[in-house]
């Protein structure tokens, strides 16, 4: 039974570790850019856009399709840091908990994680 109650304990605290990690990413934040920072996108841990940013030599009436272009690549390059930075946030919070450090290749993004 004391590995029952073991293992129930572990539980406890790597939900406690994931609360406390989710909350973080709300703090977490990343900027990319494309057109050679002439769009700046800003976004958090939670992968929600906080800000973008245009440089006024890219807002050209004549062209804005190019304008289209490069803040759907800022937003996407932003995305991905966001990802990257909210995985590993996510991997520091179940650390230890499982042998080896997690599971290789297990994918926590579909558990909401």
């Amino acid at each position: 039974m004391k590995n029952m109650a073991d293992m129930f304990g572990k539980i406890s605290e790597l939900q406690s570790k994931v609360q406390e990690a989710q909350e973080e990413l709300e703090k977490v934040e990343v900027e990319a850019e494309a057109g050679g920072g002439m769009v700046k996108v800003k976004a958090n841990g939670k992968r929600k856009i906080l800000s973008i940013k245009l440089d006024k030599d890219v807002i050209d009436p004549e062209d804005a399709e190019m304008l289209e272009d490069l803040v759907v690549a800022g937003v996407n390059k932003a995305l991905e840091k966001a990802e990257e930075a909210a995985q590993e946030k996510m991997q520091d919070a179940y650390k230890g908990m499982m042998p080896g450090g997690g599971i290789p290749g297990m994918d926590l993004s579909k558990l909401g994680l």
